[in-house]
């Protein structure tokens, strides 16, 4: 699941347009993970939706902060309406991976996901 918030959404759709995001191997089986993935700038607005996202995927969900943004509020971070990263807004639920830029390239975000898989 992705959260696209802001122009960090756009390397993530470039990942995927690019497949970097498709298994190799689809019929091979695999363990699955439920990521949610937040791209982008997390305002004052939308911290209930993130929470909410987070709290209908259910207890085994791994959340990603992709770009500075989400990790730290990024250049927006001392505005009055930017939360200072997602893990700020989230009541239950820790942040699992980071991943740094403005923006990160789409292959940071395939190694994120393959280092997730693999932990």
């Amino acid at each position: 699941m992705s959260l696209g918030l802001a122009c960090c959404a756009v390397e993530v759709e470039a990942a995927i347009e690019d497949g970097l995001l498709i298994d190799e191997e689809p019929d091979a089986p695999a363990a699955r993970t439920a990521v949610l993935l937040v791209a982008g700038t997390v305002t004052t607005p939308l911290a209930p939706l993130v929470d909410r996202a987070v709290a209908e995927a259910g207890p085994a969900v791994s959340v990603m902060a992709f770009g500075a943004c989400a990790s730290t509020g990024g250049p927006y971070w001392d505005s009055p309406t930017v939360v200072n990263g997602v893990a700020a807004v989230l009541a239950d639920v820790t942040v699992h991976t980071y991943v740094p830029g403005c923006p990160p390239r789409p292959d940071a975000l395939c190694t994120a996901l393959a280092e997730m898989g693999s932990a």
